[in-house]
C-alpha cells in the first residue's frame, strides 16, 4: 500500500475525495498501526463525504480494535445498521473482530446469532474470540454446533480448537479433536502439527506428542522449539537438551523463544556449565539478555543450579531497569524461603523508580505474609489500590497475606470483593483460614463451595481435610473422603497423608491404617503422620515398629518425626525407649529443638524423674522456653517435689520468657501448698514485668 507520507501526499492532490478514497488512506494508517489517526481520518471523512461506501468500515473497525476504542467502535456500529451494511460479510467479520479483540464476548456472540448465513471466516473469528479471552469451553460449544450444521473446517479453525484443547488439558477431548482432524482429512500444516504437540503436551500425554513430531514431514525451528517446552513440562529436561542438540546438528537455526526453552532444561537438570555454553551461544547470535525474554531465564538457570549470589550479579550484569528480572530475582529469593531478603529486593526495585506490577506486588505480599510484616503489606495494598493494580494475583495474595497474619476478616473482606472468584480465591482464602487456625470457617466455605456448585480442587480438598484433623471432626471428614472420590480427584501423596493424619486424630486407628498401607509411595511425612497416630492411641509398639521398618527402608527421619516418636513415647510412659530415640537424633544429622527438650521434660517428669528433667534443661545448647519449664512444673507438681520450686523460680526469672502460663502455674502451686505469701511474690513478679494472664473465653 505504500508508506503513509506518499499515501497522504497523493489524497491531497484530491480537491473532493470520494469514500473510497478516505477508505484507501485510512486502510493505509491501520496497516501501519497508526490507529488513532485512521479514526481520525474518519471523522474528518464524516464531515466530508455525503455517501459512505462498505469498503470504508472494515478499516475503521479494525483501527478501533487496535486502539480500543470501545466508544468510537460501538458509534461506528450504529452508523453501519444506519447504512443498511450491517449484512456485509466482511463488516460483520470486522466487527466480530472489534468485539472479541476488546473482550466484548456478549456483543460478539449477538453479532455472530445475527448472521443471516454463516460462512467459514465468521465461525473461525467467534471460535478464535472466545480462546483468545480464555473461554475455552465456550469456544468447543461453538465447534460442536459447527459440526452439527456440517461445516466443512479448515485448519484455521482446528488452530484455535487445538489451542482451546490445550487450556483444558483434557486428554479425551484432546484425542477426540485429532481424531476428527483425521477423520474429515482436515488439511495440515506445520502450525497445526506444532499445535497438536502442544495440546497433547498440555494433557501430559508426551507419546503422542512424540509421535507427531517424528511424522512430521517439513521441521522448523518451531516444531523442534514445541517439542523441547514438551519436554520440559514433563520433568524431562534431558530429552529436551538432546532435542536442542539434534536440531543444531541439523543446521536448524534457533530464535530467543528456543534458548529461554534451553536454559529452562539446564536449570531443570543443575547444568551450569551447559547453560553458559548456550548464553554465550545466544551473544554470538546477537541474541540480547537486555529484553523481558532471556534475562530472567538466565536468573531462572543460576537459581536452578544452587547459586543464588549469581542472580543477583547476573540481574545487574543484565540491567537493573528490567522490571521482569527483578519480579524473578524476587520470586526466586521467596521460593527457596529467603522472605526477608525478597522484601528487600522489593524495596530497592521501588527506590530505582521502576514501574511495580501485579507480579512485583503480589510476591512481595506473600513475602511479607510468610514473615508476618502486616505494617509493609498494608502500605504495599495501599499502593495497588491507589495504582490500580489489584488484578487477580495481588487479590490472591492479599488474602494469603491477611491470613497468615492473623487478620481473617481482612482477608474474608477482600475474598468477598471479588466479583467472579476463581479456584486460586477459593484456595487461597480455605488454606489461609487453616493455617490461621479458623477451621470451622474453613468448613464453612468449602460447603459454600459444594452448594454453589463450584470445583473443588485438590488444594481445595487437602485444606479441608487438615480443618477436619484439627477439629477432629470425623464425620466430615468422611463426607470429604467421599466427595474425593466421586470427584475423581487423583489421590496424590499429601491428600493420602492428610487423610491417615485425619482419621488417626479423629479416632478412627483402622481407617487410617488402611489409607497407609494402600499408599503406593510414601514420603517421610506419610511414615511421621502414620508413626503420630499410633502414638495418639497409646500403641507404642505399633510406633516403635513402623519407625524402624522406615528405616529399614533406607528414609531419613527428620525432626517431626522424631517428635512424633517421642510425644509416643511420652503418653505410654516409655521412658528408656524415649531416651534411646532422643540420643538417637544426631545420628540421623537431627539437633533436637525446643519441641524435642519439652517432649523430654515432659516423659521424665511425668515418670517422677524430676531431676533427671532438670538436667536436661540445664544441657539444653539455648535457653528454655516456656513449655519446657511448664513441663517440669507440671512434674514437680504431680510427684510433689516442692523442694525444687524455689530453684526453677530463679531460673525462670533469669530466662525472662513473655510467656505467663508458668507464673500461674507457679502461684497456683504455692496456693496449694498454703505459702501464700510466695504466691503473692510470683503474682507481684508477674504484674511488674508486665505480663497478663490471657483471659479464658467459650466458642459458643
Amino acid at each position: 500500500m505504500g508508506s503513509i507520507k506518499s499515501s497522504t501526499h497523493v489524497f491531497e492532490t484530491y480537491q473532493n475525495p470520494d469514500s473510497f478514497m478516505w477508505g484507501v488512506l485510512i486502510k493505509c494508517h491501520v496497516w501501519s498501526h497508526a490507529f488513532e489517526e485512521a479514526i481520525s481520518l474518519y471523522n474528518r471523512m464524516l464531515c466530508n463525504v455525503a455517501q459512505i461506501t462498505s469498503f470504508v468500515f472494515p478499516s475503521v473497525l479494525r483501527a478501533c480494535a487496535g486502539f480500543g476504542d470501545m466508544f468510537t467502535g460501538a458509534k461506528v456500529h450504529g452508523r453501519i445498521i444506519k447504512c443498511g451494511f450491517d449484512n456485509d460479510p466482511f463488516i460483520e467479520t470486522s466487527l466480530l473482530g472489534l468485539y472479541g479483540e476488546l473482550g466484548c464476548l456478549n456483543d460478539a456472540r449477538k453479532v455472530f446469532d445475527d448472521i443471516p448465513v454463516r460462512d467459514l471466516v465468521s465461525w473461525s473469528s467467534i471460535i478464535s474470540c472466545y480462546v483468545d479471552k480464555g473461554e475455552a469451553n465456550e469456544a468447543l460449544e461453538l465447534f460442536r454446533l459447527s459440526v452439527h450444521e456440517r461445516v466443512k473446517l479448515d485448519w484455521v479453525i482446528m488452530l484455535s480448537i487445538t489451542e482451546a484443547c490445550s487450556k483444558l488439558g483434557i486428554l479425551k477431548l484432546a484425542k477426540s479433536i485429532h481424531g476428527y482432524i483425521v477423520r474429515r482429512r482436515v488439511d495440515t500444516c506445520e502450525a497445526l502439527d506444532n499445535s497438536l504437540i502442544e495440546m497433547y503436551s498440555s494433557c501430559d500425554d508426551l507419546f503422542s506428542a512424540e509421535r507427531i513430531f517424528v511424522n512430521m514431514a517439513n521441521r522448523t525451528f518451531i516444531s523442534w522449539t514445541s517439542m523441547i517446552y514438551c519436554y520440559n513440562r514433563s520433568d524431562r529436561f534431558k530429552e529436551a537438551f538432546e532435542i536442542f542438540v539434534k536440531m543444531l546438528d541439523l543446521k536448524v537455526e534457533p530464535n530467543v523463544i528456543t534458548i529461554m526453552g534451553v536454559l529452562k532444561s539446564c536449570s531443570g537438570l543443575s547444568w551450569l556449565r551447559q547453560g553458559k555454553l548456550i548464553h554465550c551461544y545466544a551473544l554470538k547470535k546477537g541474541m540480547t539478555f537486555q529484553d523481558d525474554c532471556l534475562g530472567p531465564v538466565l536468573i531462572e538457570l543460576y537459581a536452578g543450579c544452587g547459586k543464588l549470589d549469581y542472580c543477583e550479579k547476573a540481574l545487574h550484569a543484565i540491567g537493573e531497569t528490567n522490571v521482569v528480572s527483578w519480579n524473578t530475582l524476587i520470586s526466586i529469593n521467596a521460593r527457596q524461603g529467603l522472605f526477608e531478603k525478597a522484601l528487600v529486593l522489593f524495596v530497592q526495585m521501588q527506590k530505582r523508580g521502576l514501574m511495580l506490577d501485579f507480579f512485583s506486588l503480589s510476591s512481595a505480599i506473600s513475602a511479607c505474609g510468610n514473615v508476618g510484616s502486616l505494617q509493609l503489606g498494608r502500605q504495599i495494598h495501599g499502593y495497588a489500590i491507589k495504582q490500580c493494580i489489584l488484578g487477580e494475583f495481588v487479590e490472591n495474595a492479599l488474602i494469603g497475606m491477611y491470613s497468615r497474619c492473623g487478620f481473617s476478616d481482612s482477608s474474608y473482606m477482600i475474598f468477598n470483593g471479588i466479583k467472579q472468584k476463581s479456584s486460586v480465591a477459593w484456595n487461597s482464602i480455605i488454606s489461609g483460614f487453616v493455617q490461621s487456625g479458623n477451621s470451622l470457617e474453613a468448613i464453612h466455605l468449602v460447603d459454600q463451595m459444594y452448594l454453589n456448585c463450584h470445583k473443588i480442587t485438590d488444594v481445595v480438598f487437602l485444606s479441608a481435610v487438615q480443618a477436619c484433623a484439627d477439629m477432629v471432626y470425623l464425620e466430615k471428614g468422611k463426607w470429604l473422603h467421599h466427595k474425593l472420590i466421586m470427584y475423581g480427584v487423583e489421590k496424590d501423596l499429601y491428600i493420602e497423608t492428610a487423610l491417615t493424619d485425619m482419621y488417626a486424630k479423629c479416632g478412627d486407628l483402622r481407617t487410617a491404617e488402611g489409607i497407609f498401607h494402600s499408599m503406593s509411595e510414601k514420603s517421610v511425612v506419610s511414615w511421621s503422620a502414620m508413626i503420630s497416630g499410633y502414638g495418639m492411641h497409646g500403641r507404642i509398639d505399633a510406633a516403635i515398629t513402623l519407625f524402624n521398618q522406615m528405616v529399614e527402608l533406607g528414609i531419613k527421619p527428620n525432626h517431626i518425626t522424631f517428635m512424633n516418636i517421642l510425644s509416643a513415647c511420652s503418653h505410654s510412659g516409655s521412658v528408656e525407649q524415649g531416651k534411646f530415640y532422643f540420643d538417637q537424633m544426631r545420628d540421623f544429622g537431627v539437633e533436637p529443638n525446643s519441641e524435642h527438650f519439652a517432649c523430654m521434660v515432659d516423659l521424665l517428669s511425668r515418670a517422677g524423674d524430676v531431676d533427671g528433667a532438670y538436667k536436661i534443661i540445664n544441657s539444653m545448647p539455648f535457653p528454655a522456653d516456656a513449655s519446657v519449664w511448664g513441663n517440669l512444673l507440671n512434674g514437680c507438681r504431680i510427684h510433689q517435689r516442692m523442694d525444687m520450686i524455689p530453684g526453677i523460680e530463679k531460673d525462670i526469672l533469669k530466662s525472662r520468657t513473655g510467656d505467663t502460663g508458668h507464673y500461674s502455674l507457679l502461684s497456683n502451686i504455692y496456693a496449694e501448698i498454703g505459702n501464700w505469701a510466695a504466691r503473692e511474690k510470683t503474682r507481684g513478679i508477674m504484674e511488674r514485668s508486665g505480663h497478663k494472664k490471657v483471659p479464658g473465653y467459650s466458642s459458643i
